[in-house]
Parts: structure tokens; sequence; C-alpha cells
């Protein structure tokens, strides 16, 4: 396999902050995975928001990058397979999909896979759950996950623990101080793990690549050691890079 050409995958980025992309860029970039990967990044045009913080965003976002792809700035047909990367139900998932050929994921929906997969299977009293940014979010997630598993409104599901809001913005992330971000950060996420048997805690916010350390340091504070150091922090632009190398594969392999 290592002599294999490599699969071409795109990180996409619906919104238009460059800090963000480069964050993405860097949290992937000591991936074992890489090793099969020839990674491209893309950041949608100055016409999307900076931070897509609610419906208006998302929607917002998926017109520039549409209107980008229309204008010949981005072809899909140079990759394998397009991650994009924003943490919600985002439309740009349906649309690519209906565009191109190639694998077409988001971050929220890896995460997702990424989690059932490594927490105890139905049974096992283990839960997964999302620390995220805004109160929107919450909400939108919450039916986000239900409606990708199939629930009905209303149906609960005792894998999953909810999310819970840091009340920062994607875009805080690169410009509100670090003590900030820490604060806000670990407080949601130490609501999150006192509600639950948390064995997984996602990252909710592809502006937080790199704070894998604040989920930790929390999660050792209410769990102790032992069970703190147990607990897996997914991030979602790592999880989708996996992802969408075993979609490849399973499509090869299935075909």
């Amino acid at each position: 396999m290592a002599n294999s050409p490599k699969f071409r995958v795109l990180i996409l980025n619906p919104n238009s902050s460059g800090a963000m992309t480069e964050g993405m860029k860097t949290a992937v970039s000591k991936m074992a995975l890489c090793e099969f990967l020839d990674i491209s990044v893309y950041t949608a045009p100055s016409s999307a928001p900076s931070s897509i913080d609610d419906d208006e965003g998302i929607q917002a976002s998926t017109e520039a990058v549409l209107a980008d792809i229309s204008a010949g700035n981005l072809t899909l047909k140079s990759y394998d397979a397009v991650l994009v990367a924003c943490f919600s139900v985002h439309t740009l998932v349906s649309k690519l999909s209906s565009i191109t050929t190639g694998a077409v994921t988001g971050i929220f929906e890896a995460s997702i896979l990424t989690s059932l997969s490594i927490i105890a299977p139905p049974g096992g009293n283990e839960s997964w759950g999302i620390v995220t940014t805004g109160a929107f979010w919450e909400k939108h997630l919450g039916d986000g996950v239900g409606s990708f598993l199939g629930a009905t409104s209303g149906q609960t599901n005792d894998r999953f623990a909810g999310t819970f809001s840091s009340g920062l913005t994607a875009g805080d992330f690169h410009t509100v101080s670090p003590a900030q971000v820490q604060e806000k950060l670990k407080d949601a996420t130490v609501r999150l793990l006192k509600s639950s048997n948390v064995r997984c805690v996602v990252m909710g916010c592809g502006g937080m690549a790199g704070l894998e350390s604040i989920i930790r340091d929390a999660a050792l504070e209410v769990y102790g050691q032992e069970r703190g150091k147990s607990v897996y922090i997914v991030d979602g632009v790592r999880a989708g890079l996996v992802q969408l190398y075993q979609t490849i594969l399973s499509r090869r392999e299935f075909a």
C-alpha cells in the first residue's frame, strides 16, 4: 500500500478564516495516515462569513463556496474525497455529494461515526458528547445527531451525552486570549463529563484544533488520573480524514 498512489483529499474550510485553515493543517500534519494521503486545503472566499455561528452563516458559506466552484476557482474532480470542515449539519455535504463522484463527508458526521466506533458497544454503559461554541449549536447539533442516526423527533439516546456550549465563537479561538479560551472550553467540558459516564469527548468546532490539552486537563480533574487518561478526545478534522480514507477503501473493495 505504501507504494500505491496517495488518495487526494481536500480539506474544505467553508468560512473565510485563513487562520482556522492553518490550524487544521497543523492538526493533521503529524497523522500517520498522511503517508497515504495527498492533502490540499481550501478557504472560502471573503464573501463567506469569517465565523459560522448560526443557520444564516451555514447558508451564506454554502452560497459562497458554490459560487466559487461555478466561477472555476475550485475544481472538485481533482480530488478523491472532500472534507467539509465546519462542525455542523452543513448543507455543503449533500450539495457537494451531488456534483462530484468523490467521497464527501463533514467533520460533524465523521465525528459521530468515530465516537461510536471507540466507545463500548450498546449496553456497555459508556457515552460520548460534544463541547462546542455558542448556545445555538446545542439544539442544532443535538438534533443533527438524532437525524444522522435515524432517530425520531424527541427520541433519546443513552449513548449520546449531549452538546455543551462554551459561549465562544469559532473565530474566538484565534482572537481572544488563550486564558479566556481555556476557561470557557474547560467549563463546558467539565459540565459534559459530570453529566454521564463519558468515554469520548468531541471537539465540536474546527477552530478547536490543537486544544486537546484543555479537554484532557478537565478529564483528569473530573475523573482522576487513571480514568481521565482513558477518555478519548476526537478532533473532527482528523476524524474526517480517517473516515474518508475508510470510505475510499470500502468503495473500491465492494464495488
